[in-house]
C-alpha cells in the first residue's frame, strides 16, 4: 500500500478474486476499522481484537458471511464493537446472534452497537449486550458523521445494487503541522511552549485557551500572551491536505451513482474500489449491477483518485488477473495499485489429510 498517510495504514487482506477485506490500522493508537468481512478464516486473532468498527457495504454473503468470525473471536472481550451498514443490518445481526446459545454469558463480555445508514445521512443505533445474551436496546437516531476520533473520520453514501449499498470516505485528522516562514514573518520564536500548544491541539480545546509564547518585536525578544491559542496557530500553522481512502463496490454504473460517489469522494488519496467485468462482459455487469473495465475507467476519470486499488474481479475470470489490468487506463496522475490474484488458502482435499495412528 501507498505510505501518504500520517496516522492510517491501510492493508487489503485478499486477492483481486477473494471477498474483499479491508483494514485500516491507526497506528497511533495500535486499533483499526474494517471494511466488509466475507471470507475472513486467514485473519489472525490479534488482527480481530484490534477492530473498533467495522463498515459493511451491503449484506451480500461475499460482505458478511465473515460477521460470524467476528463475532467468535470478539463477544468474549470486555468493549463496544462499532457496526454501520445500510437499513436492515440490525435485523440481520440480530438473526446471527440468535443462531447461538448464550447460556455461558459473563458479566466482562463485551458489546456490538450496530448503526444503520439511512438514504438521507440518518443512523439508528441498537446496542447488542453481551453480558445479557446480546439483548437488543434501540439508542436512538443521529445525524452527521458516521464515526471518529482525532485520528479519522468516516462519512458514507448510499448507491444501488438493486439494493441500498454504502460506499465510505475515511479522512485522516489534521496533524499540528507549523511553517517556518510564517513563524518568521510573525516573528514567533520556537521553544519549549509548543509543547504545550501541540497537547492543547491534541486535546480539541486549541480554540479559547490562553498561551504564552515569545515573539521577536523591534529587534527584542519579549513574551507574549495570545488569549486564543487557535488564532496564533492559524497564523503560523502549516497547511497540508490530509490523507483520505475511499471503499467502494457492488454498485452499478448510472448518473445517479457516479454523482453519489463524486460528491464523496472526489479527489481521495487511496481509491479502493470494485472492477468486476471485462469490458466485453458490459451487458453483463450493467444487469448484475457491477462495474466494467470502461466503467471503472470513467469513475478514475470523474473521482481523480492519487491511487486506485482495483478488486473483486469477477471468478469467472478464474485463469488469472492479466486481462483486468490491461484494460485498466487511467488519467494522468493516478497510479494503479495491484494485488495477488489470491491470498486466502485452498481447500484441503480428503488425501491430504492425516489418518489417524494405532497407538
Amino acid at each position: 500500500m501507498p505510505k501518504p498517510f500520517r496516522y492510517l495504514e491501510p492493508t487489503f487482506f485478499a486477492g483481486l478474486f477473494d471477498d474483499p477485506l479491508l483494514l485500516v490500522r491507526v497506528r497511533p493508537t495500535g486499533r483499526a476499522i474494517l471494511f466488509d468481512c466475507g471470507k475472513m478464516h486467514h485473519l489472525a486473532k490479534r488482527v480481530y481484537t484490534s477492530i473498533d468498527a467495522i463498515f459493511i457495504s451491503h449484506a451480500h454473503m461475499d460482505h458478511f458471511m465473515g460477521m460470524d468470525s467476528v463475532i467468535r473471536h470478539s463477544h468474549a472481550s470486555p468493549r463496544t464493537i462499532d457496526v454501520f451498514g445500510p437499513p436492515g443490518l440490525s435485523r440481520r445481526m440480530a438473526s446471527k446472534f440468535a443462531c447461538y446459545d448464550w447460556n455461558l454469558a459473563d458479566t466482562f463480555w463485551g458489546n456490538f452497537r450496530v448503526n444503520e445508514v439511512g438514504a438521507g445521512g440518518r443512523v439508528a443505533s441498537t446496542l447488542y449486550s453481551g453480558p445479557e445474551a446480546f439483548l437488543a436496546t434501540p439508542e436512538g437516531e443521529r445525524n452527521g458523521v458516521l464515526y471518529g476520533n482525532r485520528h479519522l473520520t468516516v462519512t458514507g453514501t448510499h448507491c444501488e445494487h438493486h439494493i441500498p449499498v454504502v460506499a465510505y470516505r475515511v479522512d485522516e485528522g489534521a496533524a499540528f503541522l507549523l511553517d517556518d516562514e510564517r513563524m518568521a514573518a510573525a516573528g514567533v520564536k520556537k521553544g519549549a511552549w509548543l509543547k504545550e500548544m501541540e497537547r492543547l491541539f491534541r486535546d480539541g480545546v486549541l480554540e479559547g485557551s490562553p498561551v504564552r509564547y515569545p515573539c521577536e518585536s523591534g529587534g527584542s525578544l519579549e513574551e507574549r500572551v495570545e488569549p486564543d491559542a487557535g488564532l496564533l496557530y492559524q497564523r503560523i500553522r502549516k497547511f497540508e491536505e490530509p490523507a483520505s481512502i475511499g471503499y467502494v463496490t457492488d454498485i452499478g454504473y448510472s448518473e445517479e451513482n457516479v454523482a453519489k460517489l463524486a460528491g464523496l469522494l472526489e479527489g481521495v488519496t487511496l481509491l479502493v474500489c470494485e472492477c468486476a467485468f471485462l469490458a466485453s462482459e458490459s451487458k453483463k455487469a450493467g444487469v448484475s449491477r457491477h462495474l466494467c473495465t470502461t466503467q471503472f475507467n470513467m469513475l478514475l476519470e470523474r473521482l481523480r483518485p492519487r491511487y486506485v486499488l482495483p478488486m473483486h474481479f469477477s471468478k469467472t475470470y478464474q485463469r488469472g488477473s492479466g486481462p483486468l489490468y490491461a484494460e485498466i487506463e487511467p488519467p494522468s496522475g493516478v497510479t494503479v495499485l495491484k494485488v495477488p490474484d489470491r491470498l486466502t488458502p485452498r481447500p484441503i482435499m480428503e488425501s491430504e489429510v492425516p489418518r489417524p495412528v494405532e497407538i
